[in-house]
């Protein structure tokens, strides 16, 4: 080998020290996709792909942060990601990085099979998915944020009408701080059981009929919806905060109805 390759230096640049005396909030990599393993209720696990941000803060002395690690951490973690092991990860994060706080959004699509109502056909439903998590002084807290498409159909349509009523897709989207563990498919589950009717990828003539009827019996606001569903996760001890909102797509108005309820738990007296 040659002897002046061998006794080669590379200067880590990152470690220099900065005079500016400016800390910086958050510093690291955004919107890189990684393959990950995400467990479900079923006992089984789903491959699919996530998106991340991942983020530490650097103090004020420190010139830059060690950009490398951070995909180093998530190739390590891509076997199975959790609730727990997503929090293991921020853990991780921050004693390489010697930080103090740190932050990772973690994006993915996450489906469920479902059978139709009637005639039992399966089919898979795709639902929006982030895993958000902060630490700081070695504590760490996560957030399950959960989008879920729905029915609903106007109390006031039905009402007002000889003959039917307007009804539209809505987005109802849970964002939940857990104190313990809390399956994904619970908090699917809390929605669309509030909602008008649920939504399914295949539906045969019969499932239809069954569908549009059962919306029609359980008609809802963007109010109720937010509030049924709100009264559910204030009786589940396992989340300490939360945030629920409703998004109607509108199908004779063209803007749609917005509902939010915002409720920190553990502040309550």
């Amino acid at each position: 080998m040659n002897s002046k390759v061998s006794e080669l230096v590379i200067e880590d640049v990152q470690n220099r020290a900065d005079t500016r005396n400016i800390p910086i909030n958050k510093v690291g990599i955004k919107d890189i996709r990684h393959p990950v393993r995400v467990r479900d209720r079923s006992g089984g696990e789903q491959h699919t792909i996530a998106n991340f941000n991942m983020y530490v803060n650097l103090p004020h002395n420190f010139k830059g942060t060690h950009m490398s690690r951070f995909v180093e951490i998530l190739h390590h973690h891509e076997h199975e990601i959790t609730v727990k092991s997503f929090k293991e990860m921020l853990s991780e994060m921050t004693d390489r990085l010697e930080a103090g706080s740190g932050h990772i959004e973690m994006n993915f699509p996450y489906f469920i099979s479902k059978k139709a109502p009637v005639s039992g056909v399966e089919s898979l439903m795709d639902y929006d998915v982030s895993f958000v998590g902060e630490i700081h002084d070695g504590k760490p807290e996560t957030i399950v944020k959960v989008v879920v498409p729905v029915t609903s159909l106007c109390p006031c349509s039905k009402k007002i009408s000889e003959r039917g009523a307007h009804n539209q897709r809505s987005h109802v989207t849970v964002t939940a701080r857990i104190a313990e563990f809390v399956w994904i498919e619970e908090l699917i589950d809390i929605v669309e059981q509030e909602a008008s009717c649920e939504l399914y990828g295949l539906l045969k003539r019969p499932d239809e009929k069954n569908v549009t009827e059962r919306a029609y019996d359980n008609p809802k606001f963007v109010e109720d919806m937010v509030r049924d569903v709100a009264a559910r996760l204030n009786s589940d001890d396992r989340v300490s905060y939360y945030v629920v909102e409703s998004e109607n797509f509108e199908s004779i108005h063209n803007h749609s109805a917005y509902a939010l309820i915002e409720k920190d738990k553990s502040k309550e007296d």
